[in-house]
């Protein structure tokens, strides 16, 4: 069972997202809070692995909230949940931790799936999000990616479009646990720490579609 927690300041927000959780077998709303600080009191009591945060609230935002549960849960993932994009909010809370980063545009079944993919390692970044992240952290090329394998670099891209590991193992027609080496190489090899990072990596330098 994935224990999760939902911060939000919207009632309606927590309400919908709590009612088609609550229908998944695997998973399991365990607290409920309308802003960062309450947030995280429930967080620190049901220490979740999952917890679904927005960005903007009162008392305490989302992107401070997010940094403390890293400080104290660093296990626990953060998937954000939010209406903006612009990269005033993208870059700082990548930056902060969060390991997912959705719109609230998304279907629930996709919010679902994000919270089984982090279980995995595996985040979600919409395509939105990626653009606005490569935007913002736009700088000189880097030469790490030459280190790279003509496979490793389709890797890269794949990730780029946002693909789990199965998706890219149907495209290259290999096996998922060779992706998951190939993903254990790149990140070595761009001095990156999670899949999200390469993501940004790969549109930054043009190594994505």
């Amino acid at each position: 069972m994935i224990k999760v927690v939902l911060i939000d300041d919207h009632e309606m927000v927590r309400m919908g997202v709590s009612a088609y959780l609550s229908t998944e077998d695997d998973i399991q709303v365990a607290g409920e809070a309308e802003d960062g600080e309450t947030g995280l009191q429930l967080v620190q009591q049901h220490q979740p692995d999952v917890v679904l945060m927005d960005l903007i609230m009162e008392k305490m935002d989302g992107i401070e909230a997010t940094k403390q549960i890293m400080s104290e849960l660093p296990d626990t993932k953060v998937i954000v949940l939010t209406s903006f994009y612009d990269d005033e909010q993208v870059y700082p809370a990548i930056e902060a931790g969060a390991f997912s980063y959705l719109l609230k545009t998304a279907k629930a079944e996709m919010i679902a799936e994000a919270i089984r993919a982090a279980m995995k390692g595996e985040s979600k970044v919409e395509a939105e999000v990626t653009r606005k992240m490569m935007q913002r952290m736009r700088q000189p090329e880097s030469s790490l990616h030459d280190t790279l394998t003509e496979r490793e670099r389709d890797v890269v891209s794949l990730i780029g479009e946002g693909k789990t590991n199965q998706e890219i193992a149907d495209e290259l027609y290999i096996g998922i646990k060779t992706v998951k080496t190939h993903v254990s190489h790149i990140l070595s090899k761009l001095a990156v720490d999670d899949r999200t990072q390469i993501a940004v990596y790969a549109h930054r330098h043009g190594l994505a579609d």
